[in-house]
C-alpha cells in the first residue's frame, strides 16, 4: 500500500491518509479482505505517530470500509457498502478533474500527464502499451 503524506499541504495528516486509503479501496488497488499494514508498521513507514494511524483505521472502520479483527489486524471490509464505494469513486473523479485542470494551466500535455499518473501508480514505462 502506497501512501504519501504532504506535511506542507495544510490538510490534516489523518485526513490525507484516510482519503488515500478510501481512494485505493474505490479504485481496486486494495481488495476486499486484503490485510492492511499494522498500525505500528504504517506509522513507522510514514514517520507519523501510531495514534494517527489508529485514528484513521478507527474512522474507516466506523464508515464500514475496514474491519478490525482482534489479534489478526485490519482488513478491507468484505462487504463495503456500495454507496460508500460510489461516493469514493465520485471523489476520485473530482480529484482527477482538478488535476487535469491544473495540468492544462501548467501546460502539461496529455502524454506527460499520463506518464506522471503511471509514475504515481508505480507502473513501469515499459508496461504501458
Amino acid at each position: 500500500m502506497q501512501i504519501r503524506v504532504e506535511t506542507s499541504s495544510g490538510m490534516p495528516i489523518t485526513r490525507q491518509i484516510a482519503a488515500q486509503i478510501r481512494a485505493q479501496c474505490a479504485s481496486g488497488v486494495l481488495q476486499p479482505g486484503q490485510r492492511l499494514p499494522s498500525v505500528r508498521a504504517l506509522a513507522a513507514e510514514l514517520a507519523v505517530n501510531q495514534n494517527t494511524i489508529l485514528r484513521v483505521y478507527e474512522r474507516l472502520t466506523a464508515e464500514g470500509l475496514l474491519e478490525r479483527r482482534h489479534g489478526d489486524g485490519t482488513f478491507v471490509a468484505d462487504d463495503v457498502p456500495s454507496g460508500q464505494m460510489q461516493a469514493q469513486r465520485q471523489v476520485l473523479r473530482q480529484q482527477i478533474a482538478r488535476t487535469a485542470e491544473l495540468a492544462k494551466t501548467l501546460g502539461v500535455d496529455r502524454q506527460e500527464l499520463i506518464e506522471l499518473l503511471n509514475e504515481a501508480l508505480d507502473i513501469p514505462p515499459d508496461a504501458v502499451s
